[in-house]
């Protein structure tokens, strides 16, 4: 009897698993904080395809083969923005042109911040020069009616990314700077673009507000690729947004000592993250991150330091630390490294939580150096 009915319910197990065993939607994404955000949503459905490697620097990247098949079998294709990436347009329209596009700067109650310009910060300058979109939660119901009028929710949705890259190089503090490479050459991504850090700064996934705003965005658009499995997105994105506020709420309780600390950073990469749990920046060293800051610039970034008071330098993984060690080793300053990337990270779901903690880690021990 048992044995019997066994056999009977098999076909019926067997069936159960057909509306959540439906295909997987193929998600290629540019770097690892929007990786791990996207696998946020995924959750155990799958994980999505990584087209820059982890280390790289996502301004100027050429795909290697591998990569390229990621975006030519992708159903969803994510990244933050072509300010970030200028030389990825071509990429993805020739090999990703059938599928979804989502540009994570375009979606709408996002925080947008723009470079700030110079080797030093007034401490003001987000105030002067950043404009937020949507309330301080980015979180509420009336921003979804507009989700797919930024998110590029359709295929072949062609839109001018024109402007976001405003080339203003006698804008720099000197007169003289240049984005350059360590050579000293002018500094061109491996495509033949410019890349100018002024206009739209993208590194916005430094804040948790905005990596709330695309949860919801990320799960609506796997739910129209899945709609079997929308509901599972869904809750996914919900969990993840109550998880990122307690995240955001801890971070701000390590660093409430942290407002008055001033310290420099490699490039302005940090400000989504400064402007969120309110610490600092003082100044840049580079204008760029794969560019090597002139004489005149070093010059005011030591002065600054001797004569302010300026407890931290940090330099980034990617970068030979030596030439930081060699500008400011002489210093009282403390040096240290912050990542805007998760670098050495584990390249998972909790990557984008590990993200933050670092960077507090890091903020944390220059207040107390």
């Amino acid at each position: 009897m048992n044995n019997r009915l066994a056999r009977l319910s098999w076909p019926l197990l067997a069936a159960f698993p057909l509306v959540a065993a439906a295909e997987v939607p193929r998600v290629a994404v540019d770097i690892p904080p929007v990786y791990s955000l996207v696998a946020k949503v995924m959750g155990e459905r799958g994980d999505p395809e990584l087209f820059i490697q982890p280390g790289a620097s996502p301004h100027g990247y050429s795909l290697r083969p591998s990569e390229a098949q990621s975006l030519d079998d992708a159903d969803l294709v994510i990244w933050v923005s072509d300010a970030l990436t200028p030389w990825l347009s071509g990429p993805i329209e020739n090999l990703a042109g059938d599928a979804r596009h989502l540009e994570l700067m375009d979606v709408s109650g996002i925080t947008t911040l723009e470079y700030r310009e110079g080797a030093t910060f007034a401490l003001n300058d987000a105030d002067e020069h950043g404009h937020a979109h949507g309330n301080d939660d980015h979180d509420h119901a009336h921003n979804h009616g507009h989700d797919h009028d930024h998110a590029h929710a359709h295929a072949h949705d062609e839109h001018d990314h024109g402007d976001h890259e405003h080339h203003h190089e006698d804008s720099h503090d000197d007169g003289h700077e240049g984005s350059h490479d360590e050579s000293g050459h002018d500094r061109h991504d491996h495509h033949g673009h410019d890349h100018s850090h002024t206009g739209m700064n993208p590194h916005a996934w430094l804040d948790p507000a905005n990596a709330r705003r695309w949860l919801d965005v990320i799960a609506e658009q796997l739910s129209e690729i899945d709609p079997d499995n929308a509901a599972y997105y869904r809750d996914n994105a919900a969990q993840g947004k109550e998880e990122l506020t307690s995240l955001q709420e801890h971070i701000q309780d390590r660093l409430a000592n942290s407002a008055d600390t001033r310290f420099i950073v490699f490039h302005d990469a940090y400000q989504y993250f400064e402007e969120a749990f309110n610490v600092h920046a003082a100044g840049a060293i580079s204008i760029g991150d794969a560019s090597s800051p002139s004489p005149a610039r070093i010059e005011k970034l030591q002065t600054l330091v001797n004569d302010e008071g300026i407890q931290c330098v940090f330099s980034e993984p990617q970068f030979n630390p030596q030439m930081v060690n060699n500008v400011f080793g002489d210093t009282s300053a403390y040096i240290g490294v912050m990542d805007p990337l998760g670098v050495g990270l584990t390249l998972d779901a909790d990557l984008y939580d590990a993200l933050l903690e670092q960077l507090a880690d890091e903020i944390t021990r220059c207040t107390n150096a």
